[in-house]
């Protein structure tokens, strides 16, 4: 095995539906405001993927994006992983139909289910692959059509979610540079707070279960705010401890887009400005493990995030679940 190789992104992509939904949209369909939505989470309008579009499409645009921004071809990738909570079929994995698709035909694929913290254990399961020497090049997706596993009666998870993919190739960068520390975890005990209960082993989708719309999100939003409001700030501040670093030494955090709210708790936990946090979640809503990776290649392309720049990526989901890394930009 091979110890001294440093592993990082070396392209970054997303996509997105084309059909906008706004919060005035949404005070048509269920008794809510544009101005409580905007007030209470920050959101302004999400992405909704058309009739007959899957999760694998999204994945598969944002990865043949993330895959042509390199000098590499479908056949250099080795591993093809995939987090999501919204995969196409239970079975197989969305990463294999996506490995086919983008023609990855030398890749092992799997999809890895840790919810909204999804896309960071992903990362991190790469760094591990790529600094073993086990593979080389990863491309790491995140992708989730929430809107296909919403409720659109209950008003008080209905306005949060949105679709859309997310990518990054990770392979070998040069020393210095790439993934510094991880900080990963979960809490079991929190799993009845946010989930879908009914489609798995435990309780398949009986015609009761689906009247009782059992087979959508069910969230207990004020104790998954506490969690989150604490989780989000304590994994930034370990993962930097882990690194060496401290709060100055950050260029940019890109949080999990769940709520501003949540934000402004870890922008005032670090004590860094706001300016320091990259929110584009007014636009997109909650894209589960899509929204980091969408985020950050806003950021990318909108310059706020340029090689040699530390760069902080968090978040917290399902699970309950968070996550954390640290990073030094590559390209």
């Amino acid at each position: 095995m091979c110890n001294n190789i440093s592993a990082g992104i070396i392209s970054i992509s997303s996509a997105v539906p084309e059909h906008v939904l706004t919060n005035f949209d949404m005070e048509k369909m269920v008794d809510t405001t544009d101005e409580w939505i905007r007030s209470m989470t920050g959101i302004e309008e999400r992405r909704i993927a058309a009739e007959g579009e899957a999760t694998s499409d999204y994945a598969i645009k944002a990865g043949k994006i993330a895959i042509e921004r390199t000098n590499l071809s479908p056949e250099d990738i080795d591993l093809v992983i995939v987090a999501t909570i919204s995969g196409d079929m239970p079975f197989p994995a969305t990463a294999s139909i996506v490995q086919d698709a983008l023609g990855c035909k030398n890749a092992a694929a799997f999809d890895l289910a840790a919810g909204c913290s999804g896309w960071v254990y992903a990362l991190s399961t790469a760094n591990a692959y790529v600094t073993s020497g086990i593979y080389k090049r990863v491309l790491v997706i995140g992708a989730d059509l929430l809107t296909r596993l919403t409720n659109w009666e209950d008003r008080s998870t209905c306005i949060l979610f949105g679709d859309g993919a997310g990518a990054a190739v990770v392979a070998e960068v040069e020393e210095g540079c790439g993934f510094m520390a991880f900080e990963l975890g979960s809490d079991g005990s929190g799993a009845r707070f946010l989930k879908i209960p009914a489609g798995g082993s435990l309780k398949p989708c009986t015609p009761e279960a689906l009247a009782a719309h059992e087979d959508k999100i069910y969230m207990e939003g004020r104790e998954v705010f506490k969690f989150a409001v604490k989780v989000q700030g304590t994994a930034c501040e370990k993962v930097l401890a882990k690194s060496g670093m401290t709060p100055n030494q950050v260029d940019l955090v890109v949080p999990h887009q769940a709520n501003i709210r949540i934000i402004e708790s870890s922008v005032k936990r670090l004590g860094l400005p706001m300016d320091k946090f990259y929110v584009n979640l007014q636009k997109y809503g909650n894209t589960s493990a899509a929204s980091i990776p969408i985020a950050m290649d806003e950021a990318v392309q909108d310059g706020k995030i340029k090689k040699g720049d530390i760069i902080v990526a968090v978040g917290f989901g399902a699970g309950l679940t968070w996550a954390a890394g640290i990073m030094k930009w590559a390209f």
